[in-house]
Protein backbone atom coordinates (compact mmCIF):
# COMPACT_ATOMS: atom_id res chain seq x y z
CA UNK A 1 0.00 0.00 0.00
CA UNK A 2 1.21 3.57 -0.94
CA UNK A 3 1.69 6.19 1.67
CA UNK A 4 -0.42 9.36 1.62
CA UNK A 5 2.98 11.30 2.36
CA UNK A 6 6.41 10.74 2.81
CA UNK A 7 7.99 8.90 5.53
CA UNK A 8 9.97 11.13 8.51
CA UNK A 9 12.76 8.86 8.37
CA UNK A 10 13.09 6.73 5.18
CA UNK A 11 13.36 3.06 5.05
CA UNK A 12 17.46 1.95 5.16
CA UNK A 13 18.65 4.98 7.31
CA UNK A 14 19.64 2.80 9.94
CA UNK A 15 20.42 -0.71 8.46
CA UNK A 16 22.83 0.34 5.68
CA UNK A 17 25.06 1.51 8.32
CA UNK A 18 26.71 0.34 11.74
CA UNK A 19 24.89 1.51 15.09
CA UNK A 20 27.01 4.33 16.34
CA UNK A 21 28.43 4.73 19.33
CA UNK A 22 27.68 7.71 20.98
CA UNK A 23 29.51 10.33 23.68
CA UNK A 24 27.57 11.77 26.36
CA UNK A 25 27.53 15.99 25.89
CA UNK A 26 30.00 15.81 29.19
CA UNK A 27 32.11 13.46 27.88
CA UNK A 28 32.14 11.20 31.00
CA UNK A 29 29.84 8.21 29.09
CA UNK A 30 29.97 6.60 25.89
CA UNK A 31 26.84 4.89 24.77
CA UNK A 32 27.93 2.00 22.35
CA UNK A 33 26.53 -1.46 20.90
CA UNK A 34 26.21 -4.09 22.86
CA UNK A 35 28.86 -6.49 22.66
CA UNK A 36 28.83 -10.51 23.09
CA UNK A 37 31.56 -9.99 25.94
CA UNK A 38 29.12 -8.06 27.66
CA UNK A 39 26.71 -11.08 28.47
CA UNK A 40 28.16 -12.07 31.82
CA UNK A 41 27.39 -8.63 33.16
CA UNK A 42 24.18 -8.36 31.87
CA UNK A 43 23.15 -11.27 33.31
CA UNK A 44 24.46 -10.00 36.13
CA UNK A 45 22.14 -6.85 35.72
CA UNK A 46 18.92 -8.78 35.47
CA UNK A 47 19.80 -10.39 38.77
CA UNK A 48 18.74 -6.71 40.74
CA UNK A 49 15.90 -6.61 42.29
CA UNK A 50 14.61 -3.07 40.95
CA UNK A 51 15.66 -3.98 37.31
CA UNK A 52 13.41 -7.18 37.73
CA UNK A 53 10.93 -4.82 39.32
CA UNK A 54 10.24 -2.52 36.38
CA UNK A 55 11.05 -4.70 33.62
CA UNK A 56 8.85 -7.43 32.17
CA UNK A 57 11.59 -9.32 30.64
CA UNK A 58 14.12 -10.94 32.42
CA UNK A 59 17.63 -12.79 31.69
CA UNK A 60 18.34 -15.27 33.66
CA UNK A 61 21.17 -17.53 31.80
CA UNK A 62 24.02 -17.18 29.75
CA UNK A 63 22.15 -18.39 26.64
CA UNK A 64 19.40 -15.93 27.22
CA UNK A 65 21.93 -13.27 27.60
CA UNK A 66 23.49 -13.65 24.76
CA UNK A 67 20.46 -13.99 22.67
CA UNK A 68 19.26 -10.86 24.11
CA UNK A 69 22.55 -9.20 22.69
CA UNK A 70 22.18 -11.15 19.27
CA UNK A 71 18.52 -9.34 19.39
CA UNK A 72 19.77 -5.84 19.74
CA UNK A 73 21.88 -6.38 16.49
CA UNK A 74 18.97 -7.79 14.64
CA UNK A 75 16.34 -5.07 16.10
CA UNK A 76 19.31 -2.26 14.51
CA UNK A 77 19.04 -4.19 11.19
CA UNK A 78 15.47 -4.02 11.27
CA UNK A 79 14.90 -0.53 12.21
CA UNK A 80 12.55 -1.59 14.75
CA UNK A 81 15.09 -0.77 18.00
CA UNK A 82 18.41 0.68 19.55
CA UNK A 83 19.69 -0.70 22.12
CA UNK A 84 23.16 0.93 23.71
CA UNK A 85 25.64 0.06 26.97
CA UNK A 86 26.00 2.75 29.09
CA UNK A 87 29.73 2.69 30.18
CA UNK A 88 32.24 4.88 31.56
CA UNK A 89 34.26 6.41 28.48
CA UNK A 90 37.84 6.72 30.42
CA UNK A 91 37.86 3.03 31.55
CA UNK A 92 34.50 1.28 29.79
CA UNK A 93 32.81 0.53 33.11
CA UNK A 94 29.39 -0.57 32.51
CA UNK A 95 27.04 1.45 33.88
CA UNK A 96 23.85 0.32 32.45
CA UNK A 97 21.67 0.57 29.05
CA UNK A 98 19.60 3.09 27.26
CA UNK A 99 17.58 2.02 24.34
CA UNK A 100 14.93 3.53 22.01
CA UNK A 101 12.38 0.97 21.50
CA UNK A 102 8.97 0.75 18.54
CA UNK A 103 11.06 2.92 16.33
CA UNK A 104 8.36 3.95 13.44
CA UNK A 105 10.31 5.32 11.04
CA UNK A 106 6.99 6.74 9.27
CA UNK A 107 5.94 8.82 11.63
CA UNK A 108 9.44 9.40 13.23
CA UNK A 109 8.37 8.34 17.13
CA UNK A 110 10.41 5.87 19.23
CA UNK A 111 10.00 5.35 22.88
CA UNK A 112 13.24 5.91 25.30
CA UNK A 113 14.05 3.01 27.80
CA UNK A 114 16.92 2.72 30.29
CA UNK A 115 18.06 0.89 33.73
CA UNK A 116 21.10 1.70 35.76
CA UNK A 117 23.15 -0.88 37.87
CA UNK A 118 22.92 -0.04 41.76
CA UNK A 119 26.46 1.64 42.12
CA UNK A 120 26.18 4.35 39.58
CA UNK A 121 22.22 5.01 40.96
CA UNK A 122 21.93 8.49 42.19
CA UNK A 123 24.08 10.60 40.03
CA UNK A 124 22.29 11.90 36.99
CA UNK A 125 24.07 9.17 34.97
CA UNK A 126 20.65 8.11 33.87
CA UNK A 127 18.85 11.40 32.55
CA UNK A 128 22.45 11.99 31.15
CA UNK A 129 22.32 8.97 28.73
CA UNK A 130 18.49 9.41 28.05
CA UNK A 131 20.12 13.36 26.74
CA UNK A 132 22.45 11.41 24.94
CA UNK A 133 20.18 9.56 22.79
CA UNK A 134 17.62 12.02 22.53
CA UNK A 135 20.07 14.64 21.05
CA UNK A 136 21.01 11.97 18.24
CA UNK A 137 17.89 10.75 17.72
CA UNK A 138 15.73 14.42 17.19
CA UNK A 139 18.78 16.34 15.83
CA UNK A 140 20.72 13.75 13.98
CA UNK A 141 18.58 10.31 13.35
CA UNK A 142 15.61 12.62 12.39
CA UNK A 143 13.07 11.24 14.65
CA UNK A 144 10.44 13.85 15.22
CA UNK A 145 8.96 12.79 18.91
CA UNK A 146 10.72 10.45 21.62
CA UNK A 147 7.98 9.19 24.33
CA UNK A 148 8.64 7.71 28.06
CA UNK A 149 6.62 5.23 29.72
CA UNK A 150 6.91 4.23 32.97
CA UNK A 151 4.73 3.12 36.21
CA UNK A 152 3.00 5.74 37.87
CA UNK A 153 5.05 3.93 40.97
CA UNK A 154 8.23 4.39 39.72
CA UNK A 155 8.77 8.07 40.91
CA UNK A 156 12.70 7.45 39.83
CA UNK A 157 11.82 7.33 36.42
CA UNK A 158 9.79 9.83 36.65
CA UNK A 159 12.66 12.42 38.07
CA UNK A 160 14.84 11.16 35.26
CA UNK A 161 12.41 11.95 32.73
CA UNK A 162 11.29 15.47 34.08
CA UNK A 163 15.33 16.03 34.20
CA UNK A 164 15.39 15.08 30.37
CA UNK A 165 13.64 17.53 29.26
CA UNK A 166 10.23 15.06 28.99
CA UNK A 167 7.20 16.64 29.31
CA UNK A 168 5.12 14.98 31.45
CA UNK A 169 1.85 14.47 28.90
CA UNK A 170 -0.67 12.54 30.63
CA UNK A 171 -1.85 9.11 32.69
CA UNK A 172 -2.92 6.30 30.40
CA UNK A 173 -4.75 3.92 32.69
CA UNK A 174 -3.70 -0.03 32.80
CA UNK A 175 -1.52 0.50 30.44
CA UNK A 176 1.69 -1.57 31.42
CA UNK A 177 0.92 -5.59 32.60
CA UNK A 178 3.99 -5.94 35.48
CA UNK A 179 5.24 -8.72 37.61
CA UNK A 180 2.11 -7.68 40.19
CA UNK A 181 -0.08 -6.66 37.90
CA UNK A 182 -1.79 -3.76 35.90
CA UNK A 183 0.01 -0.39 36.55
CA UNK A 184 -0.96 3.39 35.42
CA UNK A 185 1.66 4.97 33.45
CA UNK A 186 2.89 8.39 32.98
CA UNK A 187 3.51 9.15 29.67
CA UNK A 188 6.59 11.86 28.96
CA UNK A 189 7.53 13.23 25.69
CA UNK A 190 10.11 15.45 23.87
CA UNK A 191 9.41 16.83 20.34
CA UNK A 192 11.81 18.13 17.94
CA UNK A 193 12.54 22.34 18.50
CA UNK A 194 11.32 21.84 22.23
CA UNK A 195 13.87 23.60 24.75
Amino acid sequence: MTLAMAPTIPAGTFSRSSQPSLPSYDGELLLRPWEADDAPVLQRAFQDRTIQRWHVHHVTSPDEAQEWITATHRSWQREQDAQWAITRADDGEFLGRVALRRMNLVHGVAECAYWVLPPARGAGLAPRAVATVTAWALEEAGFHRLELAHSVHNEASCRVATKSGFVLEGTLRSAHLQPDGRHDTHLHARVRGDA
